[in-house]
């Protein structure tokens, strides 16, 4: 397992390799896969609640 260092290097060669903007666009591409799989886990009845609420 990498330590300290290892880490820094391994994130530098990352940033070089897909540029930054790039890596941007997947951390959110990444985000919004995350929270629609939690909706799907919880098969979306937190949303339909809060639709309900507001009403």
């Amino acid at each position: 397992m990498p330590q300290g260092w290892e880490w820094i290097i391994i994130l530098l060669i990352v940033v070089l390799v897909f540029g930054v903007g790039r890596l941007g666009k997947l951390g959110e591409e990444l985000g919004s896969g995350i929270r629609a799989f939690r909706e799907g886990l919880s098969g979306g009845d937190d949303k339909k609640e809060e639709d309900t609420k507001d009403e």
